[in-house]
């Protein structure tokens, strides 16, 4: 909750005028809990995860000659009511695992100092911090990941995330409890180590959850603007991870790949890229 009362009191103990995006912000939270501000992450889970995926459910389902063309694993068609069971697995395991979390991690974001006061940060403050929280975030889920494929982890956990050889858009949270919390706490690591605004905070929550359904999607599209990011890995480098299976030691990094270069975990998607891209080809010329 704000500290102010009026526009004119919040433009006084900032000693400026507000700017229209500090105005709109001052109405909308002026008069809201820092608790009630936190849980939008919650609905913002729920309602990204609904929307997102949506246009690759479309495309799936107008599969033709044309669309197969992008789609990473063509010989694999999957019907509406696939993909909405896997949406209704997703969604009970968010209620059971990742409301609760949101919900009583509160305490944290309160220590570490997450702010929801005026003024809001400038565009490069939350473009560095954002850049900070996805290196860091990419670099931890890279560690958790890959233990979670050690024998015990994948048996026990992680092979649920695996049943999709695969992957569709709505797949990309579908895992075991336990895995959703787990590789969850890696993306509340930068913001931890480097705490920012509420704002910042969304955003990052937002822009992660739209990374993972997009590399999780099962297409790959020439014309999109991802490409140009360096060392992304994008969807066909996560589809190779699904492709191999449980067996799979090979590119366990999120986003990036260079946490896959530097400790020798894409030499086999690298050796086999070539074998991989003939295999797809082949798989679209049936």
């Amino acid at each position: 909750m704000l500290p102010y009362q009026t526009l004119q009191e919040a433009e006084f103990s900032l000693g400026r005028n507000l700017t229209f995006a500090e105005t709109l912000w001052f109405k909308y939270s002026a008069s809201k809990s820092d608790y009630f501000l936190y849980c939008h992450n919650t609905i913002f889970l729920f309602v990204f995860y609904t929307i997102l995926p949506l246009p690759f459910v479309f495309i799936e389902l107008l599969r033709s000659k044309n669309i197969d063309r992008f789609k990473i694993q063509p010989k694999i068609k999957n019907s509406f009511s696939d993909m909405m069971d896997c949406y209704k697995k997703v969604l009970v395991a968010f209620v059971c695992a990742v409301g609760p979390l949101q919900i009583f991690s509160f305490p944290v974001i309160q220590m570490i100092g997450i702010r929801t006061s005026l003024p809001l940060p400038s565009g490069w403050e939350v473009f560095w911090q954002l850049l900070a929280y996805v290196l860091l975030e990419d670099y931890s889920n890279y560690w958790l990941h890959r233990l979670l494929h050690n024998k015990w982890g994948y048996e026990n956990i992680h092979r649920v995330h695996h049943e999709y050889t695969a992957p569709i858009g709505f797949a990309a949270p579908y895992a075991h409890w336990a895995e959703i919390i787990v590789l969850g706490l890696a993306s509340f690591i930068g913001p931890v180590i480097v705490p920012g605004h509420m704002l910042t905070f969304w955003l990052w929550m937002i822009l992660r959850q739209m990374e993972a359904i997009e590399t999780h999607s099962g297409y790959d599209f020439p014309w999109s603007p991802l490409k140009f990011i360096p060392f992304y890995g994008g969807a066909v480098y996560h589809d190779y991870h699904h492709f191999v299976g449980g067996k799979s030691q090979s590119n366990f990094a999120s986003v990036f790949t260079y946490c896959d270069t530097i400790y020798g975990t894409n030499k086999g998607y690298r050796y086999q890229r070539e074998v991989f891209e003939k295999t797809r080809e082949k798989l679209k010329q049936k």
